[in-house]
């Protein structure tokens, strides 16, 4: 049977293959394993889980929740293997998270926003471009529903100006188009991006 933190590897490894970034879970299962080899504990109990994910005391709800995520989904790959494995009850720090409502700009907020964008001062050269690129981007936004980091990560090959057509890409590992509302909403901020991107 293998060890412990050879299993974690091979889940991460696993996981990273169909296409989960794991980060932050990557990270802390080689915590967990850590916490485990101290405890010297050969395979994982709902109490050295719930121990290890409510570590350190004064975080947050929140963290204790996610770090017990880690270690459950782990452990549900785990007890395929070894018939000891306890994969942690969801009932154990249970969370909701509180999501900010989110505020809708007006027209008129929007217009005075795309101002003073392109009145943003430029003390260089090089930066005569900022104007635009914050010009571009608010519009886009502001007629896309795009996220800041989609927007960010925009080619020029994802912008179908015809079609009114965006591709948006490494969004949870899948590729997704999405509809500006109006041909002209989109085409102005898109079309200066294309120019800026091009010169």
């Amino acid at each position: 049977m293998t060890t412990l933190r050879q299993a974690v590897q091979e889940y991460v490894q696993m996981r990273r293959d169909l296409g989960f970034k794991l980060h932050e879970a990557g990270k802390g299962l080689v915590d967990f394993m850590r916490f485990m080899e101290q405890h010297r504990a050969s395979h994982i109990t709902q109490a050295l889980a719930l121990a290890w994910a409510q570590q350190p005391s004064h975080a947050q709800p929140a963290h204790w929740a996610q770090r017990l995520t880690f270690v459950r989904g782990f452990a549900r790959y785990r007890s395929a293997i070894d018939p000891r494995t306890q994969i942690p009850a969801l009932s154990l720090l249970p969370f909701r998270p509180k999501r900010a409502r989110p505020y809708l700009y007006s027209n008129a907020e929007i217009r005075n926003l795309l101002r003073a964008a392109l009145a943003l001062p430029c003390r260089y050269e090089r930066g005569k471009l900022r104007p635009w690129v914050y010009y571009c981007l608010l519009g886009l936004l502001s007629v896309s529903g795009l996220r800041v980091g989609e927007a960010r990560n925009l080619e020029l090959q994802d912008v179908d100006l015809k079609a009114a057509t965006l591709t948006i890409r490494g969004t949870k590992s899948v590729e997704r188009f999405t509809r500006c509302p109006g041909r002209s909403a989109c085409e102005a901020p898109l079309t200066v991006m294309a120019h800026v991107c091009t010169t």
